[in-house]
């Protein structure tokens, strides 16, 4: 499963917190599976991030999956599909479906744009937490 921005956001808040939420519940229920998260996320975290060193410890634990030719490809393509629809994804979200439908993996998310995707019949699963 692909980790969107949006859920490690949450599960960041809620483990600084120290409190028990929907992120680290989600986390606990799937702590057998081997998550993985987008270089764009990356990007979106470290953008965000007041603390880069503390990001990257926070994401060191996940592996990351880096673009390729054929994922590009298929961003294209799912930009023109969603374009055509008057439904285009950010950027950021574009690469990040992408590369979930390349792997066909879900992606793990709280956004609600994902569904865009799934709107124009195109194969992407979307896990809630």
């Amino acid at each position: 499963m692909l980790l969107d921005s949006s859920y490690l956001i949450d599960l960041e808040e809620e483990l600084a917190e120290r409190k028990f939420g929907p992120a680290i519940a989600f986390a606990n229920a799937h702590r057998r599976s081997a998550p993985r998260i987008s270089i764009i996320t990356v990007g979106e975290l470290a953008a965000g991030a007041a603390d880069e060193a503390a990001t990257r410890r926070f994401l060191s634990r996940y592996r990351v999956i880096t673009l390729k030719p054929q994922i590009a490809y298929l961003a294209g393509r799912l930009e023109r599909a969603l374009s055509a629809r008057g439904q285009r994804l950010g950027e950021n979200d574009n690469w990040i479906a992408a590369t979930a439908l390349y792997y066909g993996e879900p992606i793990v998310t709280n956004d609600n744009d994902f569904t865009r995707v799934l709107r124009a019949g195109l194969p992407l699963k979307v896990l809630r937490y």
